[in-house]
């Protein structure tokens, strides 16, 4: 490890320890103890707040009352939280209160002409697959703030041109296909639901009872998503077919890779034309498909499709 890279992570070591002694050092980075001392100095040029404790049992502590020195990155580093950031920019709501635009001018302030012409450089020759999300959730950060809080919500929701209202305690936020969605549990129905973002129209947080914590419900989440009347479903499709299913499934299904490549999973009753439809996109990838009935269906789709391109 370069001594630049060593002070680095000795920085983040440090900022989690309010005490230290050489041999800590030493081992950590195995290092010899005249090199545990450089590094000392070296780190209190940075500015890092270092004292000794002189004694028997000397050691050396780090200064609360003063900010510790920042985290030094490398090029590399900060080139890739930059474009990590760009990212954003296809987001017309996000979770936090920013402006792409102006995080983008904070971050640039921070280089040299040298470095911020070479980004823009990269800009034009670098290109990230990014979902465009066009509608605007307006809640993103209420619902971010009540699964931090671990708190229920009131809200209404605009489906099929109908307000409704919910009680639900939301506990994971995800970006899919250019949408926003929150997932939570609905406490009248007691049921895992999903909510696209752009369509909850009022949120209201609400510190009450019942109430679960975070890890509660991720564990149980798929468990309670799956009824008493789920079907469960095994799809065998071509090995080549993985790249299809790595590019979108969904957490009721998975990928077993064997002598054989099988898509194993289960759907509630009323899924049936949603699990279909996926399944179609796989085309002649699929080799067989179980229960009948969901096989039934797919075929149906197919010759309907097959039909109104006929009328063409």
């Amino acid at each position: 490890m370069k001594k630049s890279e060593r002070l680095n992570d000795m920085i983040r070591y440090l900022n989690s320890h309010e005490y230290f002694n050489l041999s800590d050092l030493m081992t950590t980075y195995n290092i010899s103890k005249s090199t545990a001392l450089r590094d000392i100095s070296s780190l209190e040029q940075l500015g890092m707040p270092i004292f000794a404790e002189h004694g028997r049992h000397g050691r050396y502590g780090i200064l609360k009352n003063r900010l510790l020195s920042p985290i030094i990155f490398t090029i590399d580093e900060v080139y890739a939280l930059y474009f990590a950031m760009l990212t954003l920019e296809s987001y017309e709501s996000t979770p936090f209160h920013l402006s792409v635009h102006k995080l983008n001018e904070k971050f640039e302030n921070c280089l040299s002409n040298n470095q911020i012409q070479q980004i823009h450089k990269m800009k034009k020759v670098l290109q990230f697959e990014v979902n465009q999300h066009n509608n605007v959730s307006r809640f993103l950060d209420k619902i971010l703030k009540s699964i931090l809080n671990e708190n229920s919500c009131r809200i209404q929701y605009l489906k099929i041109n109908e307000q409704k209202s919910y009680h639900v305690q939301f506990f994971k936020i995800s970006a899919r296909f250019g949408q926003w969605y929150a997932t939570g549990i609905e406490f009248k129905t007691n049921k895992y639901r999903v909510f696209r973002c752009d369509r909850i129209t009022f949120i209201e947080e609400q510190d009450m009872n019942p109430h679960f914590s975070i890890d509660e419900l991720l564990s149980s989440s798929l468990a309670i998503y799956q009824s008493k009347e789920s079907i469960d479903f095994e799809v065998e499709v071509l090995a080549q077919a993985k790249d299809i299913f790595d590019k979108e499934h969904y957490p009721s299904m998975k990928l077993e890779i064997g002598h054989k490549t099988v898509i194993k999973g289960f759907y509630n009753p009323g899924e049936e034309e949603f699990i279909a439809n996926y399944f179609m996109r796989y085309g002649q990838s699929v080799l067989s498909v179980s229960p009948e009935s969901l096989k039934q269906i797919i075929q149906d789709k197919v010759e309907n499709l097959f039909n109104h391109y006929q009328k063409l």
